[in-house]
């Protein structure tokens, strides 16, 4: 299997700041894999270490900080000699070990020649406790799941992939029938690198619903062992009503509809930790599409999108047919289904927000910062290319890069672009 990210990880090898590495992301998203593999591609030697496996290691970290003591017994627990220009030196799951991640700062400090890449399954939620982490010190990455042009890749599609990253329209064009019947498969099956990999082998649809249910499962079994036990029931409430609050043709998360009287601080602490465990990806509103974005983002309203879209319909247990084919049977939920995909593609790239109109009247589905653009991006299902929220977007704020997203080819009038949805992410640089 191949992942885009391998290409940012030789990047930071050869950078001259590099930094020890921490890659961030949801349990089974293959940070684990993609660091062997980075290691096996470039270097002559992996050492790697998982501290939630080896007892002998819980207080590597804790007596001293002394990086030639630290190394002297990493090479007697792996019977390996570490050679710094030649080793990756692999930190699997170091939010277990105590000071593992104090630990990276002194490497930095006193030892920037080692080649450090660090992970843990739900190391988004440690480093929000551990309030002595090393600000600057560290430099970080996000793997998500295989996006549909990683997809498309492993699938024996490379070529055709290369012509969509070189937006070689006329080319992608011939192939759009091909192109959106490999989007509705992966509609189905998603960007978890088990499920894929067990599809391109078996080409089995019930096998990949079955892996998937038993992702779903292993993350809600996460919930009682890893979160504190006073908010356990409210981040199952939160994580059971994801779908409901999808299904709304406003997307908006509303408190009330988890349970009749809640309020935001009931919730938020629950949300936090779905949202830092890497479960659940979150999307802002903003209240001026002005640069930067960031600056004008109101946080008590947003929308709540699943990691995957293939552990999205397993939660539903929507049919393979009714992905697979055009079909009309899904109404509203169509619609969420499109933005779940869209929301997923677009924030392996970059930060999202979206944009309601001051009385309601409008609303853009996501907007971003790319470069110097603000960039609003309408979803459309299928194949309706009305477009009157843009409109009214692109009129209030003279925008000139609008992006209407369809299963439609690739087309530009006279004030916006619509861009299918399989080539969604070629919008940001």
């Amino acid at each position: 299997m191949n992942r885009l990210l391998l290409n940012e990880l030789v990047v930071w090898k050869n950078s001259k700041n590099r930094k020890p590495l921490i890659i961030q992301g949801a349990r089974q998203v293959g940070k684990t894999w993609l660091m062997k593999e980075f290691g096996k591609r470039e270097f002559e030697q992996v050492v790697y270490l998982n501290f939630e496996s080896s007892s002998r290691l819980s207080h590597l970290f804790s007596v001293d900080f002394n990086i030639e003591r630290i190394i002297a017994i990493l090479e007697i627990e792996t019977n390996q000699k570490i050679i710094p220009e030649t080793t990756l030196l692999i930190f699997d799951e170091i939010q277990e070990v105590e000071k593992g991640l104090t630990a990276l700062k002194y490497f930095q400090e006193q030892a920037p020649q080692y080649y450090i890449v660090a992970a843990g399954s739900l190391l988004g939620i440690s480093l929000q406790k551990n309030n002595s982490f090393p600000v600057g010190k560290v430099d970080f990455m996000k793997l998500y799941p295989l996006s549909f042009m990683e997809f498309l890749e492993n699938s024996g599609e490379q070529r055709l992939a290369e012509q969509m990253e070189n937006k070689n329209w006329d080319v992608i064009s011939s192939f759009h029938e091909k192109l959106t019947d490999e989007l509705r498969l992966y509609y189905f099956i998603g960007g978890m690198p088990e499920v894929v990999a067990n599809y391109l082998e078996n080409k089995n649809l019930e096998t990949v619903r079955t892996l998937q249910q038993k992702i779903v499962i292993g993350y809600e079994n996460d919930f009682a062992k890893y979160a504190p036990n006073e908010i356990v029931p409210k981040i199952k409430l939160v994580w059971n009503s994801l779908i409901s609050q999808l299904a709304k043709e406003n997307r908006k998360f509303i408190y009330g509809q988890i349970k009749k009287g809640t309020r935001a601080k009931d919730f938020e602490m629950a949300i936090n930790w779905l949202v830092d465990a890497g479960l659940v990806l979150k999307v802002n509103r903003i209240e001026k599409p002005i640069m930067p974005l960031n600056a004008y983002a109101d946080f008590d309203a947003f929308k709540l999108f699943l990691v995957d879209i293939g552990l999205l319909n397993a939660i539903g247990n929507l049919d393979k047919k009714i992905l697979l084919e055009k079909n009309s049977i899904l109404t509203e939920y169509k619609g969420a289904l499109t933005e779940q995909y869209v929301c997923q593609q677009l924030k392996i790239k970059t930060d999202i927000y979206y944009w309601v109109a001051p009385n309601a009247t409008a609303e853009i589905d996501f907007v971003l910062q790319d470069q110097n653009e603000i960039i609003p991006v309408e979803v459309k299902a299928e194949e309706n290319l009305k477009s009157k929220s843009l409109k009214v977007f692109v009129d209030k704020f003279e925008n000139k890069n609008a992006i209407r997203t369809s299963m439609s080819k690739f087309r530009t009038e006279n004030w916006l672009t619509n861009v299918p949805l399989y080539a969604i992410d070629g919008i940001v640089s």
